[in-house]
């Protein structure tokens, strides 16, 4: 059992995905394979670390009947939540597949506005939970300031807790600075912060040497879709591809990327092997259906398989260097 990680999000949704035959402008859409998950960055980390076995808890912000069909959502799910009420009702976000065009089309509205008293009752929970790793995942809803994730991290590091965050815009860029544990980038979060187009892998790792040498993190993950992802520690950088599957969806993957890395490092993984555990959620959660929905079996076999792959590879290095000498 891998120690306990405690989630937050902020700006849950109920993810309502589904499929037409075509989306056509004025028509009314009929659509099939509807399913409802518990959706939203921190909600989707926590259930992919509990089906795989990880101890999670999930702090969440929710209010009116959507948040209490998140709440029960989640009860379905067999995770663990608790509740940071707000005034409102949380968001429903929609997304739809495209059978005569392939392609996926997703709607996520903005969601409801935190009060004050909101939000600081949330940093006043972050005082007092009990953990080993705080992951901070997903967009800041309205009325929540803009440096509310910076605030947290300082909560998290006087408490000598692990931080991790994931998001975007002016809430990543006030959150710099804070000494993470573990920051999870996209490649256009990267270009967000850097400023221009990062085309090629040099210049990928590049700027997350550069972040890490400001003391951003201690740990910086970047997602680069079927390119793969880097992880870049002060010791070095290592980069690994995708791992090739079906593709079904990507709602939900960099969440469960994040959350096979994070339970892969509080296991006590390598750096490396951390990543291909995080790759391998990754993977199996394009080649499901709806939001985050991986298996326990499909990304455990992933991960053998690539660590099989890797000992050959070790084996042949060791047997060219016998042979050189």
């Amino acid at each position: 059992m891998a120690s306990r990680i405690v989630t937050l999000t902020l700006n849950p949704a109920v993810d309502l995905a589904c499929t037409a035959p075509a989306v056509k402008p004025t028509h009314k859409i009929r659509t099939f394979d509807e399913r409802l998950d518990p959706g939203g960055g921190g909600i989707n980390v926590a259930r992919v670390v509990h089906v795989l076995g990880g101890d999670a808890l999930a702090l969440i912000m929710t209010g009116g009947a959507t948040g209490h069909l998140i709440e029960e959502l989640l009860d379905e799910a067999g995770v663990r939540w608790q509740a940071l009420p707000i005034g409102g009702r949380n968001r429903i976000s929609v997304n739809v597949h495209d059978q005569q065009s392939g392609l996926e089309y997703r709607f996520v509205p903005e969601g409801p506005e935190v009060q004050p008293d909101s939000w600081h009752a949330a940093l006043d929970v972050l005082q007092h939970i009990d953990a080993e790793w705080i992951v901070a995942s997903g967009s800041l809803p309205r009325g929540v300031p803009v440096d509310f994730y910076a605030r947290a991290a300082a909560i998290a590091n006087r408490r000598g807790q692990k931080f991790v965050l994931d998001t975007s815009g002016p809430a990543l860029r006030a959150a710099l600075g804070q000494d993470m544990a573990l920051l999870k980038l996209s490649l256009g979060e990267l270009e967000f912060l850097v400023g221009r187009q990062l085309s090629d892998g040099r210049s990928q790792e590049k700027e997350v040497e550069v972040l890490l040498q400001s003391g951003t993190a201690r740990i910086i993950a970047v997602s680069l879709g079927s390119a793969g992802a880097i992880l870049g520690t002060k010791s070095g950088m290592n980069r690994l591809p995708a791992m090739e599957v079906p593709e079904c969806g990507a709602v939900g993957a960099g969440d469960s990327f994040l959350a096979g890395l994070v339970l892969g490092l509080a296991r006590g993984l390598s750096e490396r092997k951390a990543l291909a555990f995080a790759t391998a959620a990754g993977a199996a959660a394009v080649a499901t259906y709806g939001t985050a929905q991986v298996q326990r079996d499909h990304v455990e076999a992933l991960y053998r398989d690539w660590c099989r792959g890797e000992s050959s590879v070790d084996m042949g290095q060791r047997a060219s260097k016998t042979a050189q000498t």
